[in-house]
């Protein structure tokens, strides 16, 4: 039940995030490498768009420019995405879910070669428990990339620069901070595009019957 929730909490405060950090980044639509920017700085590593927008309306939230309402948004459910990422860990680590279906094993690894070729086929096997590719990915996601936009984002608060200096000095600077922030955030996006995809293509039905109420129809001898 707990994975449920957090899956969809996540789910939701992914898409607002996304909206709303786009509405932030139009503000300033350039990525820069180091602590400081600005006329008197060369240290630009990309830059997006024109005339001061880089993505359209309908990609932000709110549609129009407002990055004050941007960024109440964007906070609230950082705050949503980091309570569901902390109440599944707990979870997790009290039932054994984290250490008995997400631990990739030494058999995972040597049927990794076979998980990919399966996947490569669009042939999806509905198991009993994760597959190596599954585990890995997931893994990823939770521990690597989460982690790592969680840090990326209160290295840029200027609160937690008070209280942490060291945090956005690790990160290599609150611009280079902001650049890691914008492409962990792709990463993520890239992984919700394809994590749909492979949901449609194993068959919607039975997944998101899973994912409501943990019912789930399995192939047999899986």
């Amino acid at each position: 039940m707990t994975t449920r929730l957090a899956h969809w909490g996540w789910a939701i405060s992914l898409l607002f995030l996304l909206g709303s950090g786009l509405q932030i980044f139009n503000a300033h639509p350039v990525l820069y490498i180091g602590d400081q920017s600005g006329f008197g700085f060369d240290n630009a590593v990309l830059t997006l768009g024109t005339q001061g927008r880089a993505f359209p309306a309908w990609t932000t939230i709110p549609s129009g420019m407002d990055l004050a309402t941007g960024r109440i948004v964007h906070f609230f459910f950082a705050w949503v995405l980091v309570s569901a990422l902390f109440l599944w860990l707990v979870s997790a680590l009290v039932s054994g879910h984290l250490w008995r279906n997400l631990r990739p094993t030494a058999r995972d690894l040597q049927s990794l070669g076979t998980d990919i070729r399966t996947h490569a086929r669009f042939h999806f096997p509905h198991r009993r428990t994760y597959g190596p590719l599954q585990k890995l990915s997931y893994g990823a996601v939770l521990f690597a990339l989460f982690p790592l936009i969680v840090a990326t984002g209160l290295a840029m608060s200027p609160g937690m620069n008070a209280a942490a200096p060291w945090l956005p000095e690790l990160l290599g600077g609150r611009q280079t901070a902001r650049t890691l922030h914008f492409c962990v955030a792709a990463l993520l996006l890239g992984f919700f595009v394809l994590h749909i995809v492979m949901v449609v293509l194993a068959g919607p039905l039975n997944e998101l019957r899973a994912m409501v109420t943990g019912w789930y129809r399995i192939d047999e001898g899986e």
